[in-house]
């Protein structure tokens, strides 16, 4: 992503909470990490003339580990605001079996390929709490989400990327269902379809309240969607499976 956006949008974050009354918010901070797998990610690009490759079958892709941070405030009980960075990136390797036209670059049949898949997410999210008492929470919201994004494929001697940069507008909705003072069941993310495309980034997760400042959670996450347009072909799946850790100040 270009400086002047990373720039531009952490220092709105910031201006964004150092507003907020402080007597009348309970600030967070939220880190998750753990291991994520691809599923399925199908590239073609562009998409009259590039040819349809998988980066997760024709060629292998690897585990990897990955952290987010979100920063959130919560302000008369109802309203949150929060701000969320997640990094992403998966390496694969492997051959094609045919040609592979990619971004105006062309590899020859059973060509040693890498790829790097890049889909980092900074985000921005107002969520309102319709629900709140001593069993359940539920509140939706918005999310403006910019993503920086890069697909590349490289082989000894010739390399092609392929990066997009854009703004996405995403439904952003939470739930939870407490069993006990303690244990809980969270349902949260961000989604959204259109006819170019879709997204989704929806966790499940079991929460334990530790403490009054501390809270831990194991789960499932799963992100998936993509662009069907004219530069380019894009679907993706990928699954995590997290631990998180919620501190309140």
């Amino acid at each position: 992503m270009n400086k002047n956006i990373k720039l531009l949008t952490a220092l709105s974050f910031t201006l964004l909470f150092i507003n907020i009354p402080v007597v009348l918010a309970q600030p967070f901070v939220d880190i998750e990490t753990g291991v994520m797998f691809s599923g399925y990610n199908d590239v073609q690009i562009p998409k009259s003339t590039g040819t349809r490759i998988s980066l997760s079958q024709e060629l292998k892709t690897d585990p990897a580990f990955f952290y987010r941070l979100r920063l959130t405030y919560t302000f008369n009980k109802k309203h949150t605001i929060s701000a969320l960075y997640a990094p992403l990136k998966l390496y694969g390797s492997g051959q094609v079996n045919d040609t592979v036209k990619f971004e105006g670059v062309t590899f020859s049949p059973n060509t040693p390929l890498k790829s790097t898949y890049m889909f980092n997410s900074y985000r921005l999210t107002y969520r309102y709490n319709f629900i709140q008492n001593d069993k359940m929470q539920f509140g939706l919201g918005f999310t403006a989400k910019i993503r920086d994004a890069a697909i590349t494929l490289e082989s000894a001697d010739t390399i092609s990327r392929k990066p997009n940069v854009g703004f996405v507008p995403i439904i952003n909705f939470n739930f939870q269902w407490m069993f006990t003072n303690a244990l809980s069941f969270l349902l949260n993310g961000d989604a959204l379809g259109a006819p170019q495309g879709r997204a989704e980034d929806v966790l499940t997760a079991i929460q334990y309240n530790m403490n009054k400042n501390v809270d831990i959670r194991l789960g499932y996450r799963i992100l998936e969607g993509g662009a069907n347009v004219e530069q380019v072909y894009n679907f993706t799946l990928i699954n995590y499976l997290i631990f998180g850790i919620t501190y309140r100040f």
